[in-house]
């Protein structure tokens, strides 16, 4: 698919038909997060991908809001997302070498969630990102160490709607040029 059109496709869906997601489709899409960039090549995202329908049902009840519940009631697949902490953003002795520390991690996960919702749409397929979430419920769950940062819970399936492009601001109010 044509970039342009991917992007101008590309979605939040909040309705997914029940059809289950193919894992070698989440593995193409969890392969396209580990071609963005990010510090030093460090790649420190790392992708819980939730496919079972039991544990699905449970991330969904037990470690989501009512509404994000709601959101993804038919998602069969959740991935969530995290990064190994204090590598990102620091030198080889440990130190912060800018303000914003272990946030450079999270700048790089974003960056590596972005090409995972492109390509998922480019196979078809849809997402919505969720940042409301029980972290100690998922990290609970899905045994993920104090060593990473859990940043987001991604539902991933089939749409069972298409909705319209919301409005973006004009580049002459999110600019400036010198």
């Amino acid at each position: 698919m044509e970039f342009g059109k991917l992007m101008s496709e590309r979605r939040s869906i909040r309705a997914y038909r029940k059809d289950a997601v193919d894992k070698k489709d989440v593995e193409s899409i969890i392969a396209a997060a580990q071609q963005a960039p990010s510090w030093k090549n460090s790649q420190t995202g790392r992708y819980y991908a939730v496919m079972s329908k039991d544990n699905v049902d449970h991330i969904r009840e037990h470690c989501l809001p009512e509404f994000n519940r709601k959101n993804t009631a038919d998602a069969p697949v959740y991935i969530i997302t995290a990064f190994e902490k204090g590598i990102a953003g620091f030198d080889n002795d440990k130190n912060a070498v800018n303000e914003l520390g272990d946030k450079w991690g999270a700048y790089d996960l974003g960056l590596q969630n972005e090409n995972m919702i492109l390509k998922a749409r480019e196979l078809g397929l849809g997402t919505l990102i969720m940042g409301i979430r029980d972290e100690k419920a998922l990290r609970t769950k899905l045994n993920i160490p104090d060593t990473q940062e859990v940043v987001a819970v991604i539902a991933l399936g089939y749409r069972n709607i298409e909705p319209s492009a919301p409005a973006r601001k004009s580049i002459e109010n999110i600019v400036k040029f010198y």
